[in-house]
């Protein structure tokens, strides 16, 4: 029985748990520049953190009129970040901490990302990190990604848990709304900095404006147990 009670703890995944978004702006970068797209920079990219690929390419489409379709744009890119990811995918090393104590007072964890199930399986296989995180839920599975609440919905209700006991850990601002119009309680530790004071980030319980660099697993897990 964990020792902070019935809560339970929600993690998205990239920009969260893992560095993974340079992979997916490089992924980008390099489809779109096969199309005929050249230029794409990190601020580019940056409109797009937090957002789901489906979401990402269908403004692509838009934006570039892309003759591609988005379900071929979807693969492509998403090909393409697999092999990115597979090579190299670092996990914060405070969350890898933070993930390791909460699993040792069993916890109950899931992740809830925008990836696809193939870029999360991917993600958690290559850091170890499944051996804790068995369960996930993708973008992909539910009728609507972030901001809107399914896929945190639907991670509480495999995981068994009351929304209004979970905890989620989010890095973007339609993450942060996603959980709290789930009615869940929510750690951001903002990706971008300069989007720290971002009205998304308000209604968060606890808000690291310094993102990762403020982050520390003995920190977080004492807020856990004071604020249950």
């Amino acid at each position: 029985m964990s020792t902070i009670g019935t809560t339970a703890v929600i993690f998205d995944l990239d920009g969260t748990l893992v560095d993974s978004e340079p992979n997916y702006y490089e992924a980008g970068r390099q489809v779109l520049d096969e199309l005929g797209v050249p230029g794409y920079s990190w601020s580019d990219h940056e409109r797009f953190v937090g957002i789901s690929t489906l979401e990402t390419v269908a403004v692509w489409k838009d934006q570039y009129g892309l003759r591609a379709s988005v379900d071929e744009l979807f693969l492509a890119k998403n090909r393409r970040y697999l092999e990115l990811a597979r090579a190299a995918t670092p996990a914060y090393p405070e969350m890898r901490e933070f993930v390791e104590l909460l699993a040792g007072e069993g916890v109950p964890m899931a992740v809830a990302s925008g990836s696809s199930p193939e870029a999360i399986e991917a993600v958690l296989a290559g850091t170890g990190l499944d051996a804790y995180l068995r369960l996930a839920v993708s973008a992909d599975e539910v009728a609507r990604g972030k901001p809107a609440p399914d896929v945190f919905l639907e991670a509480a209700r495999r995981l068994g848990a009351d929304p209004a006991d979970c905890v989620v850990l989010e890095d973007a601002a339609p993450g942060a709304v996603a959980a709290h119009a789930a009615g869940m309680r929510c750690i951001a530790i903002p990706y971008l900095s300069a989007q720290a004071d971002a009205p998304e980030f308000a209604t968060a319980a606890l808000l690291l404006p310094g993102g990762q660099a403020e982050f520390t697993a003995r920190a977080a897990y004492a807020w856990l147990t004071q604020a249950v």
